[in-house]
């Protein structure tokens, strides 16, 4: 592929979130070379929301093709047996929170919606499929194929960043049967969102959560991913420059031991001079910094000579690059002996020049206490020269932090103002994976169930519509389902929910506020709902998770969020099982 953009003028659009020249797609001969931003002004989208732009980082657009092999081979049953035009519905949810918790958070609706939108069998597709399918399979069914559409699907589902539970159905597909089968591997993304909420709980709101897991995630799509809902879930920045890019997300960064030990000594440095930030004169680093060290050596109770030569030149040089965002890795050898002297000898030395270091980032050893000898350091400079600034320097710790490592850190104080967090939230390693439900309710307007002697696996039959119920101190009380031909809860008026299955667990509710839950997102052909920009979601996850009470959002033995059904409900259910 040549260097040019060989998007025609026609389809260029600029996105409204961050600047970014991005082709629309109005046909698909241009949707392998598209970039993915949502966001751009135009028509197609049905009730006047904007289509969706796409971008995958030099991949392709969401396939058809990207099934399992029984999705198409199932297709063509259903096409065999004339039940095209049979339409049901399936409802999507969870059988189980992760992480031991008693939250998930739902996100990945965008995701979903980009594949319907752009749901097609290419001319390649279908030719390869003929090459792969059994010889027996008749001509005409990849005819039907490349003619398919998602003109006919209908979604409702909760709002992306909303905190949804066990049995509460967070997405409802209306489909024709044979179509069905093509959405089954998408909504995986809220692992990565819920893993990072979690951790943004664990931190608090007061400490900065970095996402630094592009090295750790599975390939690069999947770091891609991983930096967007690290973000939605409560992560401030990433070390990723493209999702920076593409998602607007901040992005943040130090620098690696190995720049450290490319230097060896003093010697190497090729630049030692540095412009002083107001008035430009120009004055010597090196002779600035080994000043600096001499002194401070007797104020930090170290001495200088045991400090690596190779760590300050390497420092030097780097503050010298970036002088207004010098941030130092300071555990390469000895933290107290050499990192922390050398890192403050260099920033009083850019002091002098009229910039300010931004900190420190420590990646191995006791984090509680080297960040408060840090933080003590930095406190003792501060007063003795009054530089009051300098007393507050930004410690970011690394290091296979998990979120017991947080919570742990939290309870024996330390001094640390960020974490940067990699392969733990982004693989998922506490639990990588989530069981996902997709189970049809209703075929040709009949509601059906699946029966099980597990009671988690039975489902619930039919079209439903979903209620929060709040009460009086505004959290959330319980979420309701009911059959979609029942009027909604009202506020004031006294609700019986019940176990689905449990005949003697029940109770009334009176709620104080009603919160209707599915919206329609997707009918004839369109988007029919606008979808929220990333910050957004990102909001919305907080919000939602603020209105559950801490004991449903604790880390040791947290209360289960109930899920309730209506009477009519749960009656309707009970007549099915015993037809």
């Amino acid at each position: 592929m040549s260097g040019e953009d060989e998007t025609p003028p026609e389809v260029r659009k600029r996105s409204r979130q961050n600047g970014i020249v991005q082709p629309l797609l109005t046909g698909r001969r241009h949707t392998q070379n598209a970039l993915f931003f949502r966001g751009v002004k135009g028509g197609g989208g049905g009730g006047g929301c904007d289509p969706l732009v796409f971008s995958f980082n030099g991949g392709e657009m969401p396939s058809p093709r990207n099934r399992d092999l029984y999705q198409i081979t199932m297709a063509y049953a259903y096409w065999k047996s004339g039940k095209v035009n049979d339409k049901a519905t399936f409802d999507l949810f969870i059988r189980k929170n992760p992480f031991q918790g008693e939250f998930t958070i739902f996100a990945g609706l965008e995701e979903c919606l980009k594949f319907v939108q752009n749901f097609h069998y290419s001319h390649s597709d279908i030719k390869y499929l003929k090459e792969t399918l059994p010889g027996t399979i008749e001509p005409d069914f990849f005819e039907f194929l490349g003619r398919l559409t998602t003109h006919d699907v209908v979604i409702y589902a909760i709002e992306e960043g909303s905190v949804v539970f066990p049995k509460c159905h967070y997405c409802e597909w209306k489909d024709h049967l044979l179509v069905y089968n093509y959405w089954k591997l998408h909504f995986l993304h809220f692992l990565m969102a819920t893993n990072a909420a979690r951790y943004r709980i664990a931190a608090g709101k007061n400490l900065s959560l970095l996402e630094f897991g592009l090295r750790r995630a599975q390939g690069p799509d999947g770091g891609l991913s991983a930096s967007k809902y690290a973000y939605i879930g409560g992560f401030d920045g990433t070390s990723n420059v493209l999702a920076g890019k593409l998602f607007n997300i901040p992005v943040k960064g130090t620098h690696a031991h190995a720049y450290i030990t490319s230097f060896t000594g003093l010697d190497e440095l090729k630049t030692t001079t540095l412009a002083h930030n107001t008035t430009g004169e120009i004055q010597d680093m090196l002779t600035l910094c080994t000043h600096w060290r001499n002194e401070l050596s007797h104020v930090l109770h170290v001495l200088a000579s045991e400090a690596s030569d190779g760590e300050m030149a390497a420092w030097i040089s780097f503050a010298i690059a970036f002088p207004s965002g010098f941030l130092a890795l300071v555990d390469t050898y000895d933290v107290q002996r050499s990192g922390l002297l050398n890192f403050c000898a260099v920033a009083l030395s850019l002091n002098d020049l009229g910039y300010r270091a931004v900190g420190i980032r420590i990646d191995s050893g006791d984090l509680a206490y080297l960040s408060k000898m840090s933080r003590q350091c930095f406190k003792v400079i501060a007063e003795k020269y009054n530089i009051p600034w300098f007393a507050g320097l930004t410690i970011i710790a690394s290091n296979d932090i998990n979120e017991d490592t947080i919570i742990s850190l939290n309870e024996q104080g330390h001094s640390i103002d960020s974490f940067g967090i990699g392969t733990h939230l982004v693989t998922c390693q506490r639990q990588p994976a989530l069981g996902g439900v997709y189970k049809m309710v209703e075929i040709k307007g009949r509601p059906c169930i699946k029966l099980s002697q597990d009671v988690n696996k039975m489902t619930m039959p039919g079209k439903k519509n979903v209620y929060r119920l709040y009460g009086a101190d505004g959290h959330a009380l319980i979420d309701l389902l009911q059959r979609s031909v029942e009027p909604p809860p009202e506020v004031g008026q006294k609700v019986l929910c019940r176990h689905p299955f449990q005949e003697a667990k029940r109770a009334y509710v009176i709620p104080t506020r009603v919160e209707p839950l599915y919206k329609m997102y997707w009918q004839k052909g369109n988007l029919v709902a606008p979808l929220p920009t990333l910050e957004d979601v990102r909001q919305r996850v907080q919000s939602s998770l603020e209105s559950l009470r801490n004991d449903h959002k604790r880390n040791l033995n947290p209360t289960p969020y109930k899920v309730s059904v209506s009477d009519d409900l749960y009656s309707f259910i009970h007549d099915l099982c015993y037809i």
